[in-house]
């Protein structure tokens, strides 16, 4: 592991003004240390933001809910509020990791954390991500990569929050000394491979991540996350599938008996992104009782995948 600075900082105007020369910023450090082991990140400081208390918390407002980037996963998967309304996001913060990880590990650090990449973990391979011309996933292995909307770099965003959080429709705060506050939608969070292989999200070197709003869910909405892997602890999912759908009564006196709108996504080995039946169209409500995802009217698109890519 390289040599660095250690800088604590309790404000975050403080923390901004460290975020140059190359600096990283560090929370509960999980992925970020790992990275320094392996030798493909060296950072000259590290600028350690976990004692900035206003970036921590989950606050209802009128509009929805405010968590701070600091906020734990335990946090969120425990929160009262947060299980009823938002249960979608609970689910999928408990199910992440291990319960140590999940004491230490932040929101923040699980929507920012890097690929999973084999080769673009190990410092012996210079693949596209780090600037180079070949991605050796395409004939090496890549059974935990993209199977599909993938052309140049099949490596997926490992964030499982950010599953969740599309399907609120959430938005990230990111803060920069220069430029102020812009707010960004999740879905426009991270950067395509095709667009830009070594950019993995928007943030700009001196912009730090501070809030995730959420807008306030409509009457009868109900969400689920499940999560598929090899384990049920300690890994990283292979797929993950969230729900968010909405319920509507025939009558006042009678329960609901209509879902009238669903939203379905995928994680894991696809970039967290709607599925192509997420269409607001009316559904049986059959269709959810069987568990069964609902029939669009049109036509999947075709997959991608190159035949030299299993």
């Amino acid at each position: 592991m390289n040599r660095f600075v250690l800088v604590d900082c309790t404000t975050v105007d403080g923390a901004l003004s460290q975020l140059n020369d190359g600096a990283v910023v560090k929370v509960g450090g999980v992925d970020l240390l790992d990275r320094m082991k392996n030798g493909t990140s060296t950072p000259s400081r590290l600028v350690n933001i976990r004692n900035i208390s206003e970036l921590r918390g989950i606050h209802p407002t009128p509009q929805g809910m405010t968590i701070g980037v600091l906020t734990t996963l335990t946090e969120i998967s425990d929160h009262p509020l947060l299980q009823s309304q938002y249960t979608i996001l609970s689910d999928a913060c408990g199910s992440a990791a291990t319960p140590h990880i999940r004491n230490m590990a932040s929101l923040g650090g699980n929507l920012l954390q890097e690929l999973q990449c084999w080769y673009f973990r190990s410092d012996e391979y210079q693949c596209l991500r780090k600037g180079k011309e070949i991605c050796f996933a395409f004939a090496g292995l890549n059974q935990y990569h993209a199977i599909m909307d993938y052309g140049t770099c099949p490596a997926v965003a490992p964030s499982s929050a950010a599953v969740a959080l599309l399907g609120l429709n959430a938005s990230v705060e990111l803060t920069s000394a220069r430029r102020g506050k812009r707010t960004v939608a999740i879905q426009d969070l991270y950067v395509h491979p095709d667009a830009n292989p070594t950019k993995l999200n928007v943030l700009e070197p001196d912009e730090l991540l501070t809030a995730v709003t959420i807008p306030q869910p409509a009457p009868g909405t109900r969400s689920a996350y499940q999560k598929y892997g090899e384990k049920r602890s300690n890994d990283w999912p292979s797929p993950t599938q969230a729900w968010c759908w909405r319920w509507r009564a025939t009558s006042a006196a009678r329960p609901p008996s209509r879902w009238v709108r669903l939203r379905q996504l995928c994680g894991g080995r696809r970039r967290p992104k709607p599925c192509w039946w997420a269409n607001p169209l009316p559904r049986r409500p059959r269709a959810l009782r069987e568990r069964r995802p609902c029939r669009a009217r049109y036509p999947r698109p075709p997959c991608r995948a190159p035949s030299r890519f299993p």
